[in-house]
């Protein structure tokens, strides 16, 4: 596992931000997660400016963990790894995006959920994936029964992620860590709820510390 793959395993909680002003809201919102315990993010290009807020974030806190997320195309790679990205995340699985940033010794995690998608990523030497929608494809038992044949993969389920559900995903061994956007949701960006986010990411680390002390679940 390589050191950004394992810093964002060691957190367990990977926030997927969506950031419509970026100049406003990028360093507040690096500072909340950091205040919470979160130093890591996926900062979706979903929106305009996402290259621009992955720089302010590096600038303002460089220890921060900072990855592109919705990347679909390799001009959008090139771009988030000028403003200092340090992982991809792809909706789905790309063959050529994943070698592009294999290329550039960039850790990429594509979206996957059929073992069509599983094998294609065991062809590439890829060891994480985004299990991606989460809750909508199936949850837990759909991770579960894909570790059967493909066991040398863990996860990071992202899609439905809650407090509520976060510690079950924690607990079982083929889940490296959990995206959510539960902390940095719209609203609470929009109204810049700081304060609000930083709890929220303190609640989750507790759980995650929690999850992770007990018994594992079954893969």
């Amino acid at each position: 596992m390589d050191q950004i793959t394992r810093q964002l395993s060691e957190t367990g909680i990977v926030p997927v931000i969506r950031l419509s002003r970026p100049e406003r809201d990028a360093v507040p919102l690096a500072k909340a997660l950091c205040g919470g315990g979160v130093a890591v993010a996926e900062v979706t290009f979903r929106a305009a400016g996402a290259a621009t807020a992955i720089r302010l974030m590096k600038e303002a806190f460089p220890d921060m963990t900072v990855g592109a997320g919705t990347i679909l195309t390799t001009a959008q790679i090139d771009e988030a790894l000028m403003a200092g990205a340090q992982f991809i995340v792809t909706p789905g699985m790309d063959p050529d995006l994943v070698r592009y940033c294999q290329q550039k010794k960039l850790p990429i995690y594509p979206g996957c959920t059929t073992p069509t998608d599983y094998h294609a990523a065991y062809r590439l030497g890829l060891t994480v994936l985004k299990f991606f929608p989460a809750e909508q494809s199936g949850g837990l038992d759909k991770i579960k029964a894909m570790g059967a044949p493909f066991s040398m993969f863990k996860v990071m389920p992202t899609g439905g992620i809650s407090l509520k559900n976060l510690g079950d995903y924690i607990r079982n061994p083929l889940v490296a860590a959990c995206g959510g956007s539960y902390m940095v949701s719209a609203d609470l960006i929009d109204r810049q709820q700081w304060a609000e986010i930083t709890d929220l990411c303190r609640q989750s680390t507790a759980i995650i510390r929690e999850a992770r002390s007990g018994p594992a679940s079954g893969s």
